[in-house]
Protein backbone atom coordinates (compact mmCIF):
# COMPACT_ATOMS: atom_id res chain seq x y z
CA UNK A 1 0.00 0.00 0.00
CA UNK A 2 1.66 3.40 -0.73
CA UNK A 3 1.68 6.10 0.77
CA UNK A 4 -1.23 7.85 -0.81
CA UNK A 5 -3.48 5.38 -0.41
CA UNK A 6 -2.70 5.18 3.34
CA UNK A 7 -3.48 8.96 4.08
CA UNK A 8 -6.99 8.21 1.70
CA UNK A 9 -7.94 5.58 4.37
CA UNK A 10 -6.96 7.74 7.21
CA UNK A 11 -9.51 10.49 6.01
CA UNK A 12 -11.88 8.36 5.02
CA UNK A 13 -11.66 6.85 8.92
CA UNK A 14 -11.90 10.61 9.86
CA UNK A 15 -14.65 11.10 8.32
CA UNK A 16 -16.67 8.36 9.36
CA UNK A 17 -15.45 8.72 12.93
CA UNK A 18 -16.46 12.69 12.77
CA UNK A 19 -20.02 11.58 11.05
CA UNK A 20 -20.57 9.13 14.02
CA UNK A 21 -19.36 11.19 17.06
CA UNK A 22 -21.59 14.06 15.39
CA UNK A 23 -24.78 11.32 14.99
CA UNK A 24 -24.05 10.33 18.49
CA UNK A 25 -23.42 14.25 19.91
CA UNK A 26 -27.31 14.82 18.41
CA UNK A 27 -29.11 11.88 19.76
CA UNK A 28 -27.64 12.64 22.98
CA UNK A 29 -27.93 16.25 22.97
CA UNK A 30 -31.58 16.54 22.36
CA UNK A 31 -34.22 16.87 25.04
CA UNK A 32 -36.24 13.87 24.24
CA UNK A 33 -33.46 11.64 25.69
CA UNK A 34 -32.99 12.70 29.22
CA UNK A 35 -36.40 12.66 29.56
CA UNK A 36 -37.22 9.23 28.41
CA UNK A 37 -33.87 8.67 30.87
CA UNK A 38 -35.76 10.63 33.54
CA UNK A 39 -38.64 8.64 32.79
CA UNK A 40 -36.93 5.73 33.60
CA UNK A 41 -35.10 6.53 36.64
CA UNK A 42 -38.51 7.00 38.39
CA UNK A 43 -40.02 3.54 36.92
CA UNK A 44 -36.78 1.75 38.33
CA UNK A 45 -37.32 3.95 41.81
CA UNK A 46 -41.28 3.43 41.56
CA UNK A 47 -40.68 -0.81 40.77
CA UNK A 48 -38.89 -0.61 44.81
CA UNK A 49 -41.12 1.34 46.37
CA UNK A 50 -44.49 0.15 45.08
CA UNK A 51 -45.37 -3.59 44.07
CA UNK A 52 -48.28 -2.53 42.31
CA UNK A 53 -46.62 -0.24 40.02
CA UNK A 54 -45.10 -2.28 37.61
CA UNK A 55 -48.43 -4.56 37.54
CA UNK A 56 -50.24 -4.95 34.38
CA UNK A 57 -53.44 -3.01 34.99
CA UNK A 58 -51.07 -0.37 36.52
CA UNK A 59 -49.09 -0.36 33.74
CA UNK A 60 -52.24 -0.57 31.40
CA UNK A 61 -53.89 2.43 32.52
CA UNK A 62 -50.73 4.69 32.88
CA UNK A 63 -49.86 4.03 29.29
CA UNK A 64 -53.86 4.69 28.14
CA UNK A 65 -53.92 7.56 30.50
CA UNK A 66 -50.91 9.25 28.76
CA UNK A 67 -51.98 8.24 25.31
CA UNK A 68 -54.91 10.87 25.19
CA UNK A 69 -52.88 13.68 26.41
CA UNK A 70 -49.79 12.82 23.68
CA UNK A 71 -51.89 12.98 20.90
CA UNK A 72 -53.07 16.64 21.92
CA UNK A 73 -49.69 17.18 22.37
CA UNK A 74 -48.08 16.13 18.72
CA UNK A 75 -50.59 19.01 17.78
CA UNK A 76 -49.76 21.08 20.13
CA UNK A 77 -45.72 20.29 19.55
CA UNK A 78 -46.76 21.71 15.65
CA UNK A 79 -48.22 25.15 17.00
CA UNK A 80 -45.21 25.16 19.37
CA UNK A 81 -42.90 25.05 16.35
CA UNK A 82 -43.98 27.95 14.68
CA UNK A 83 -43.76 30.48 17.62
CA UNK A 84 -47.26 30.02 18.48
CA UNK A 85 -49.43 28.42 21.20
CA UNK A 86 -52.91 26.99 21.37
CA UNK A 87 -54.88 27.53 24.90
CA UNK A 88 -57.89 26.50 23.26
CA UNK A 89 -57.28 22.56 22.76
CA UNK A 90 -59.26 21.43 25.88
CA UNK A 91 -62.06 23.36 25.11
CA UNK A 92 -62.05 22.25 21.42
CA UNK A 93 -61.69 18.70 22.70
CA UNK A 94 -64.61 19.45 24.62
CA UNK A 95 -67.19 21.18 22.32
CA UNK A 96 -65.94 18.17 19.81
CA UNK A 97 -67.10 15.41 22.21
CA UNK A 98 -70.48 17.01 22.75
CA UNK A 99 -71.48 17.58 19.61
CA UNK A 100 -70.17 13.41 18.70
CA UNK A 101 -72.69 12.88 21.99
CA UNK A 102 -75.74 14.48 20.43
CA UNK A 103 -74.75 13.39 16.62
CA UNK A 104 -74.54 9.46 17.88
CA UNK A 105 -77.59 10.05 20.31
CA UNK A 106 -79.67 11.28 17.81
CA UNK A 107 -79.31 8.36 15.95
CA UNK A 108 -76.68 8.63 13.33
CA UNK A 109 -73.99 6.13 12.98
CA UNK A 110 -70.67 6.14 14.51
CA UNK A 111 -68.86 7.58 11.48
CA UNK A 112 -70.93 10.49 10.98
CA UNK A 113 -70.58 11.75 14.50
CA UNK A 114 -66.95 10.99 14.29
CA UNK A 115 -67.23 13.31 10.74
CA UNK A 116 -68.91 15.70 12.88
CA UNK A 117 -66.83 15.91 15.41
CA UNK A 118 -63.57 16.34 13.63
CA UNK A 119 -65.30 18.75 11.31
CA UNK A 120 -65.93 20.97 14.76
CA UNK A 121 -62.46 20.37 15.86
CA UNK A 122 -61.45 21.58 12.55
CA UNK A 123 -63.61 24.81 12.56
CA UNK A 124 -62.50 25.84 15.55
CA UNK A 125 -58.75 25.36 14.49
CA UNK A 126 -59.80 27.45 11.39
CA UNK A 127 -61.24 30.32 13.10
CA UNK A 128 -57.89 30.29 15.49
CA UNK A 129 -55.83 30.39 12.13
CA UNK A 130 -57.59 32.79 10.37
CA UNK A 131 -57.40 35.29 13.29
CA UNK A 132 -54.16 34.68 14.29
CA UNK A 133 -52.56 34.58 10.22
CA UNK A 134 -54.34 36.96 7.92
CA UNK A 135 -55.55 39.47 10.94
CA UNK A 136 -51.94 39.42 12.60
CA UNK A 137 -53.58 38.82 16.10
CA UNK A 138 -51.24 37.29 18.72
CA UNK A 139 -52.36 33.64 19.21
CA UNK A 140 -52.22 33.87 23.11
CA UNK A 141 -54.84 36.25 22.96
CA UNK A 142 -57.11 34.16 20.35
CA UNK A 143 -56.80 30.95 21.61
CA UNK A 144 -57.70 32.27 25.14
CA UNK A 145 -60.82 33.52 23.17
CA UNK A 146 -62.27 30.31 21.68
CA UNK A 147 -61.28 28.68 25.18
CA UNK A 148 -63.81 30.57 26.50
CA UNK A 149 -65.79 30.68 22.99
CA UNK A 150 -65.64 26.58 23.14
CA UNK A 151 -66.49 25.96 26.67
CA UNK A 152 -69.55 28.23 26.34
CA UNK A 153 -70.72 26.29 23.22
CA UNK A 154 -70.30 23.12 24.99
CA UNK A 155 -72.46 24.23 27.76
CA UNK A 156 -74.99 25.85 25.15
CA UNK A 157 -75.31 22.79 23.09
CA UNK A 158 -75.56 20.14 25.52
CA UNK A 159 -77.91 22.31 27.63
CA UNK A 160 -75.55 20.97 30.81
CA UNK A 161 -76.70 17.08 30.31
CA UNK A 162 -74.75 14.06 30.10
CA UNK A 163 -74.50 11.87 27.25
CA UNK A 164 -74.36 8.47 27.69
CA UNK A 165 -76.39 6.71 24.77
CA UNK A 166 -75.29 6.53 21.63
CA UNK A 167 -77.94 4.98 19.56
CA UNK A 168 -77.20 2.03 17.56
CA UNK A 169 -73.01 1.93 16.98
CA UNK A 170 -72.82 2.43 20.91
CA UNK A 171 -70.80 -0.37 21.29
CA UNK A 172 -67.85 -0.06 18.12
CA UNK A 173 -67.84 3.18 20.18
CA UNK A 174 -67.16 1.75 23.85
CA UNK A 175 -64.63 -1.19 21.56
CA UNK A 176 -62.48 1.53 20.12
CA UNK A 177 -61.87 3.96 22.96
CA UNK A 178 -62.33 1.90 25.50
CA UNK A 179 -60.89 -1.29 23.92
CA UNK A 180 -57.96 -3.36 23.13
CA UNK A 181 -55.33 -4.70 20.43
CA UNK A 182 -52.96 -7.56 21.25
CA UNK A 183 -53.64 -6.52 25.19
CA UNK A 184 -52.86 -2.54 24.69
CA UNK A 185 -55.57 -0.10 24.66
CA UNK A 186 -56.60 1.67 21.21
CA UNK A 187 -55.84 4.66 22.18
CA UNK A 188 -52.15 3.64 22.56
CA UNK A 189 -52.15 2.38 19.53
CA UNK A 190 -53.81 5.81 17.78
CA UNK A 191 -50.45 7.63 19.55
CA UNK A 192 -47.80 5.08 18.28
CA UNK A 193 -49.24 5.29 14.38
CA UNK A 194 -49.52 9.26 14.71
CA UNK A 195 -46.35 9.94 16.83
CA UNK A 196 -44.55 7.78 13.43
CA UNK A 197 -46.95 10.34 11.19
CA UNK A 198 -45.96 13.33 12.32
CA UNK A 199 -41.87 12.20 13.03
CA UNK A 200 -41.74 11.27 8.72
CA UNK A 201 -43.74 14.71 7.87
CA UNK A 202 -41.49 16.60 10.26
CA UNK A 203 -38.35 15.04 8.73
CA UNK A 204 -39.11 14.48 4.63
CA UNK A 205 -41.96 16.55 4.12
CA UNK A 206 -41.87 20.18 2.77
CA UNK A 207 -44.42 21.21 4.86
CA UNK A 208 -42.77 19.76 8.13
CA UNK A 209 -39.72 21.81 7.00
CA UNK A 210 -41.50 25.17 6.59
CA UNK A 211 -42.72 25.10 10.08
CA UNK A 212 -39.36 25.24 11.18
CA UNK A 213 -38.19 27.65 9.13
CA UNK A 214 -41.37 29.57 10.09
CA UNK A 215 -40.85 29.23 13.74
CA UNK A 216 -36.84 30.19 13.11
CA UNK A 217 -37.63 33.41 11.51
CA UNK A 218 -40.87 34.22 10.37
CA UNK A 219 -39.62 37.04 7.73
CA UNK A 220 -36.89 34.96 6.58
CA UNK A 221 -39.61 32.49 5.37
CA UNK A 222 -41.88 34.42 4.02
CA UNK A 223 -39.13 35.94 1.45
CA UNK A 224 -38.41 32.41 0.75
CA UNK A 225 -41.85 31.69 -0.68
CA UNK A 226 -43.15 30.14 2.12
CA UNK A 227 -46.72 30.86 1.98
CA UNK A 228 -46.93 31.76 5.91
CA UNK A 229 -50.14 32.78 6.13
CA UNK A 230 -51.78 29.36 4.64
CA UNK A 231 -49.39 27.59 6.41
CA UNK A 232 -49.95 29.28 10.14
CA UNK A 233 -53.48 28.11 9.16
CA UNK A 234 -52.74 24.27 8.67
CA UNK A 235 -51.35 24.40 11.84
CA UNK A 236 -53.72 25.37 14.12
CA UNK A 237 -56.41 23.21 12.10
CA UNK A 238 -54.09 20.27 12.84
CA UNK A 239 -54.06 20.88 16.49
CA UNK A 240 -57.30 21.30 17.00
CA UNK A 241 -58.33 18.07 14.59
CA UNK A 242 -55.61 16.16 17.12
CA UNK A 243 -58.27 17.41 20.45
CA UNK A 244 -61.46 15.85 18.01
CA UNK A 245 -59.24 12.85 17.49
CA UNK A 246 -58.74 12.73 21.62
CA UNK A 247 -62.39 13.85 22.02
CA UNK A 248 -63.63 10.77 19.90
CA UNK A 249 -61.26 8.24 21.70
CA UNK A 250 -61.73 9.60 25.23
CA UNK A 251 -65.72 9.68 24.80
CA UNK A 252 -65.61 5.68 23.70
CA UNK A 253 -63.52 5.04 26.93
CA UNK A 254 -65.61 6.75 29.71
CA UNK A 255 -69.03 6.11 28.23
CA UNK A 256 -70.12 9.72 28.68
CA UNK A 257 -69.62 12.75 27.80
CA UNK A 258 -70.51 15.93 29.50
CA UNK A 259 -69.66 19.94 28.75
CA UNK A 260 -66.76 19.58 31.30
CA UNK A 261 -64.65 17.48 29.03
CA UNK A 262 -61.23 18.31 28.15
CA UNK A 263 -61.18 20.77 31.08
CA UNK A 264 -58.13 22.22 31.83
CA UNK A 265 -56.46 19.80 30.25
CA UNK A 266 -54.35 22.84 27.60
CA UNK A 267 -52.22 22.93 31.25
CA UNK A 268 -51.24 19.75 31.09
CA UNK A 269 -50.96 19.28 27.00
CA UNK A 270 -48.50 22.52 27.01
CA UNK A 271 -46.65 20.94 29.70
CA UNK A 272 -45.34 17.07 27.88
CA UNK A 273 -44.82 19.44 25.17
CA UNK A 274 -42.71 22.08 26.71
CA UNK A 275 -41.35 18.81 28.78
CA UNK A 276 -41.16 16.71 25.43
CA UNK A 277 -38.59 19.36 23.95
CA UNK A 278 -40.72 22.11 22.15
CA UNK A 279 -39.37 25.67 22.81
CA UNK A 280 -41.62 27.91 23.14
CA UNK A 281 -39.46 30.85 21.28
CA UNK A 282 -40.12 28.95 18.10
CA UNK A 283 -38.44 26.76 15.93
CA UNK A 284 -37.73 23.75 17.95
CA UNK A 285 -39.63 20.84 18.71
CA UNK A 286 -39.92 16.98 18.59
CA UNK A 287 -42.77 14.47 17.34
CA UNK A 288 -41.15 11.75 20.03
CA UNK A 289 -40.72 14.46 22.19
CA UNK A 290 -44.74 15.22 22.66
CA UNK A 291 -45.40 11.20 23.51
CA UNK A 292 -42.49 10.91 25.86
CA UNK A 293 -43.36 14.48 28.24
CA UNK A 294 -46.92 12.80 28.30
CA UNK A 295 -45.67 9.81 29.63
CA UNK A 296 -42.91 11.14 32.14
CA UNK A 297 -46.16 13.11 33.58
CA UNK A 298 -48.18 10.58 33.90
CA UNK A 299 -45.60 8.59 35.55
CA UNK A 300 -45.24 11.05 38.06
CA UNK A 301 -49.06 11.36 39.05
CA UNK A 302 -49.17 7.77 38.92
CA UNK A 303 -46.22 7.62 41.23
CA UNK A 304 -47.39 10.25 43.66
CA UNK A 305 -50.63 8.39 44.31
CA UNK A 306 -49.39 5.11 45.34
CA UNK A 307 -46.86 6.63 47.05
CA UNK A 308 -49.85 8.13 49.14
CA UNK A 309 -48.95 12.20 48.33
CA UNK A 310 -52.02 14.66 48.17
CA UNK A 311 -53.82 14.35 45.09
CA UNK A 312 -53.73 18.54 45.57
CA UNK A 313 -49.81 18.52 45.35
CA UNK A 314 -49.83 17.20 41.51
CA UNK A 315 -50.41 21.06 40.00
CA UNK A 316 -47.58 22.05 41.76
CA UNK A 317 -45.17 19.21 40.48
CA UNK A 318 -46.52 19.92 37.25
CA UNK A 319 -45.85 23.50 37.03
CA UNK A 320 -42.55 22.88 38.45
CA UNK A 321 -41.43 20.54 35.94
CA UNK A 322 -42.64 23.14 33.22
CA UNK A 323 -40.20 25.32 35.26
CA UNK A 324 -37.56 22.99 35.19
CA UNK A 325 -37.92 21.73 31.74
CA UNK A 326 -37.71 24.96 29.92
CA UNK A 327 -34.63 26.00 32.58
CA UNK A 328 -32.31 23.28 31.41
CA UNK A 329 -33.17 23.88 27.89
CA UNK A 330 -31.76 27.32 28.59
CA UNK A 331 -28.40 26.26 29.84
CA UNK A 332 -28.19 23.61 27.65
CA UNK A 333 -28.37 26.11 24.99
CA UNK A 334 -25.94 28.70 26.50
CA UNK A 335 -23.16 25.94 27.00
CA UNK A 336 -23.81 24.85 23.33
CA UNK A 337 -23.12 28.39 22.60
Amino acid sequence: MNKQSATRIDDFSDIVQRRKSGFLQSITHTQPVWVFLAMLLVCVVMSFVSDQFMSTRNVFNTSRNFAFTGIMALGMTTVIITGGIDLSIGSVMGVSGIVLGMTMAGGHSIWFGLAACLLTAALCGLINGVLIAYFRMSSFVVTLGMLAMARSLALVLSNNKLFWQFGPDQSLLFQIGGGTTAGIANPVWVLAIMTVLFVLVYRYSAWGRHIFALGGNAAAAKLCGIPIERLTVSVYVLSSLTAGITAFLMVGWLGSVTNALGLSSELQVIAATVIGGANLAGGIGYAIGAPIGAALIEVIRNSLLLAGVDPYWQGMFLGGFIILAVMLEKLRRKSGD
